[in-house]
Formats: C-alpha cells, structure tokens, sequence
C-alpha cells in the first residue's frame, strides 16, 4: 500500500478516528448545503409549492436509491476488510467487482424509480400542482441516479482506504458546480424543479468522472484499472451478503418515512386545504435537520472502516477501542450541531419560508427531532459497528424491528389517537433510542465471543 493511506490498525485511535471524520463531516455538511440550496433557490423561481414538491420527494427517493447505497456499503466492508487482512489480490478484486456491481445497481435503481415514482408520489398523497411539480423533478433526477451510484462506490473504495479528504476536495469543487448550475437554471432559464434536478445530475456525473480517474492513477491496491472491471465471486459474495442487508434496511426505513410523510400530507391537507404551508415548512426543517443527521452519520461510516479492518486483522482487544471511541465521537458530534441548530431554529427556517405556518412546522418539527439527538448517534453508530463485526443480517434486523416496525405501530395507534405534528415527529427519538440499545448489546456480545476464538494482539 502506499504510505499515504492511512495504517487504521495501529497508533493512538481517537486522532485516527477524529482525522478520518472530519474530512468526512465536511464533505457531508458541503453536500448537504448544496442540496439546501436546491430548496433555496427553487424558491427563487416564485412557482407556488416547489419547495413543498421538493420536499415530499425525499423520502420516495431514497427509498430507491438505498437499493444501491446498500451494496456501497457492502463494497466498502469487502475493500477494507481485505486491506485489514494484508492482500492485495482481495483488495484489487473487491475494488473492480464493486465498480460492476455499482453500474449495474445504478442503471437498475435508474428503470425502477423511472417506473414507480408517480405512482408512490400519489400514494403519498401528492396531488394537483404539487404532484406535477414532484413527478418532474423525480423523472430527471433519475436519470441522473446511474452518476450517483458510480459516484457513491468510488467513495465507498477511498474511504476503506482510510482517504476521506479526497472526496472532501472533489465534492467541494462538484458541489460549487451544483450550485452555480441552480442559479443558472432558475434565474437566467426561468427553469423550477427541473433545473435544480439537471444541476444535480451534470454535478455527479462531474463526481463521477473526476473521483473514477483519480482511482485510476492511484499507485496502491486499490488502483482502478478499466480492464480488471469484472465480477469476481468471492467479492460479490461478501458484497451481497454484506450490503444485501444493508439495502434492504434503508428501503424499509424509507417506506416507514414515508408514511409518516404522508400523515404530514394528512395533517396539512387538514388545516390549510388549497395550500402546502405545512408541507413547505416540513421540508424546510427537513433540510435543516439533515445537517445534523450527515454529521452524525459519517462516525457510523467511519465505524464500518476502522471495525471492518480490525475484524479482518482479529485483533480484538482494540476493536474494543473503537467501539468506545466511534460512540464518543458520535455523541459530541450529534448533542453540538443539534444544539447550535436548535439555538438558531427560527432564523434557519425564515431562510427557507416566510409565511407564519409554515415556519412553526419547521420549528417543531426541528424541536422534537433534535431534543434527544444522540439517540441517532447511538442508532447509526452502533449499526456501522454491527456491520462491521460481520453480523449485517442482525443488524438490519434490529433496526427494522426497532426503528420500521416500532415507527408503523406508534403511527397507527398514537397518531392515531391525536393527529398532531408532534406526535408524528416524536416517533423518530423513540426509535431511535431502542435501537441504539440493541445494536450496543450485540456488538458487547460479538465482541466477547471473538475473545473466545482469538489470542488479544499485542498492542
């Protein structure tokens, strides 16, 4: 391997894990600021409910996406697994088989949203102006969903590596392009929805191209040669069976999102019937939260990397160590963006909407989402670990009992029972503690029946 990769096995652990993050949490944050300013600047086009439109999507979306995010992680388990075991053969058919697997997962996940998006747009509830508006949007995003996944399984490779800063850089520069495209589009073209959704995909398409040909005069094991691109199936296996799990989950948790997102459709159908005041400002919020949920979620990509390594290395006594460091570095991520973001929740959300409803959905929604914030930290954190023991199927389990299922039944019976925004928004904490509680369990479990099969390293 080339001395620039970072060696995650030996060395004091909190700075690895600190310098590994937060490359990360930048790169999440800037992507995540880019999408905001989709909603931003949608709003400049002063075409009623765009932002609205934008917003119920979400959820529908990555309900379909997730069938190739899943196999990304899986990608990124495979690669770093096999660099933790010192094999260069492993490594180089892990990095190649995931390059297909992406391909063929992108062009599939691209006819599948094609096909279904109208219609689950309408199951959500979506109708009239804001339906037409939503289903433009998703008809050219997913066109563009074959760049995304290339763009996610190049990632997936530099981060088994232990890079997290060049996608930091690559992102960033895509990511001005994203934005300088928007304005484009909306102010100069008189474009809405449709060009905020072309910004997109001209912007990881740019992802795609730039990331593949860095790969590919990489001096490493995970050197991206054209020519090597194939199906190779011990690769594949372990990718299908790690990230088979992993796909399956974020659907479901999309379709559990999904119906709340439709009770919120419900709720503003409601109250302000002929308007979508409700369904902008949970959109706006939505937004605004996800800052927080991409910070906290990059510990849990982090925690797949350096547990997926050590696993492969047996080395177990340290494994130990990064359990307890990548749940320190989740919870002070998680409690200090929620708590600036909380702080400043009325002034974040006047950015996005201005009309009064409107900013108090916002508002509360950002209330009971991040009251009780390092549930999530908890949730995601433990999951990567799970993942990265090898117990995918369990840990796809656990979150689907504790996070899907437990969300579907508060629906049906305490939103039920009151049909009020906080009680749809409180469903996110509640599950969210439960399943962190698991997930620390089982990895307390693995981890002590490891000890069992291998001597403790020498550290």
């Amino acid at each position: 391997m080339r001395m620039k990769d970072t060696d995650l096995l030996h060395g004091p652990l909190l700075g690895k894990i600190f310098a590994f993050v937060l490359p990360l949490v930048m790169t999440n944050l800037l992507q995540n600021l880019y999408n905001a300013a989709d909603m931003i600047v949608v709003g400049l086009s002063h075409v009623d409910g765009a932002i609205g439109a934008i917003g119920t999507t979400t959820a529908m979306i990555n309900a379909v996406i997730n069938l190739f995010l899943g196999f990304a992680v899986g990608s990124s388990v495979m690669v770093a697994r096999a660099i933790g075991e010192r094999n260069e053969r492993k490594t180089s058919n892990a990095v190649h088989t995931s390059m297909l697997v992406g391909l063929v997962s992108g062009l599939f996940t691209m006819v599948l949203g094609l096909l279904m998006s109208r219609r689950m747009l309408i199951l959500l509830g979506d109708k009239g102006h804001i339906l037409e508006l939503a289903d433009l949007y998703t008809r050219i995003y997913f066109m563009g969903v074959p760049f995304i996944a290339m763009t996610n399984f190049l990632i997936a490779v530099f981060r088994a590596k232990g890079d997290t800063k060049t996608p930091l850089v690559v992102l960033t520069l895509t990511g001005l392009l994203n934005v300088g495209l928007n304005l484009l589009f909306v102010l100069a073209f008189h474009m809405s929805v449709d060009g905020v959704a072309l910004a997109t995909a001209i912007a990881n398409f740019a992802s795609m191209v730039v990331l593949g040909w860095i790969l590919h005069n990489d001096e490493g094991w995970c050197r991206l040669q054209f020519r090597r691109i194939r199906l190779e199936k011990y690769s594949l296996k372990g990718i299908i069976y790690n990230g088979l799990p992993a796909g399956i989950q974020g659907v479901l948790f999309s379709l559990s999102n999904m119906l709340i997102q439709s009770n919120i459709i419900a709720i503003n159908n409601r109250l302000c019937p002929g308007g979508s005041d409700i369904i902008d400002g949970n959109a706006a919020g939505a937004s605004i939260e996800s800052f927080a949920y991409v910070s906290t979620n990059s510990v849990c990509q982090a925690a797949v990397t350096f547990t997926s390594q050590h696993y492969g290395a047996h080395m177990v006594k340290r494994i130990r160590k990064v359990i307890r460091a990548c749940y320190f570095v989740s919870f002070l991520i998680a409690e200090s963006i929620s708590l600036l973001i909380l702080l400043f929740r009325v002034p974040l959300a006047r950015i996005y909407v201005s009309a009064p409803m409107a900013v108090e959905a916002a508002t509360t929604r950002l209330f009971y989402m991040l009251f009780l914030y390092f549930t999530l930290a908890a949730m995601d954190t433990g999951s990567g670990i799970v993942r990265g023991l090898n117990r995918p199927i369990l840990s796809t389990v656990i979150t689907l009992m504790g996070s899907c299922v437990l969300r579907i039944v508060w629906i049906a019976t305490a939103v039920r029972a009151n049909q009020t925004l906080p009680m749809v928004y409180l469903s996110y904490p509640i599950s969210w503690g439960v399943t962190g509680l698991c997930h620390l369990c089982v990895s307390i479990y693995v981890t002590r029946k490891m000890k069992r099969l291998y001597q403790p390293e020498e550290i």
